[in-house]
């Protein structure tokens, strides 16, 4: 079992930045393959990014590309999207998601955390 839990949402201005961690415990955290999903108001859950379990490959949506980063660092336990350049259309909540390899499918993610809300104003 892996529990994850998310932090950094907020809310920030178009044009803005975010940083959001996601940290994980129960198992050993470099087995997992992570990702960061997200899901507007009335909107199906979407992929935004991935990242492979050494963090040497990445994968983003193309709707992210270029304005967001994710990483992560093994030694605590933790995954991170940087999101810059925000824009009203990235409002939703963002969950992360731990699975065996890198996808952009949910349903290749076993575990997931509670989200968090990141509004961004115009």
């Amino acid at each position: 079992q892996v529990q994850l839990v998310e932090s950094g949402g907020g809310l920030v201005q178009a044009g803005g930045s975010l940083r959001l961690s996601c940290v994980a415990s129960g198992r050993t955290f470099s087995w997992f393959a992570m990702a960061w999903f997200r899901q507007a108001p009335g909107k199906e859950r979407e992929f935004v990014a991935a990242i492979t379990r050494r963090g040497d490959t990445t994968y983003y949506a193309d709707s992210v590309k270029g304005r967001f980063t994710i990483s992560r660092d093994n030694a605590e336990n933790t995954v991170y999207l940087q999101m810059n350049s925000l824009q009203p259309e990235d409002t939703a909540i963002y969950y992360c998601a731990a699975g065996p390899r890198r996808d952009y499918r949910l349903g290749s993610y076993d575990y997931w955390g509670q989200g968090t809300q990141v509004t961004v104003s115009s």
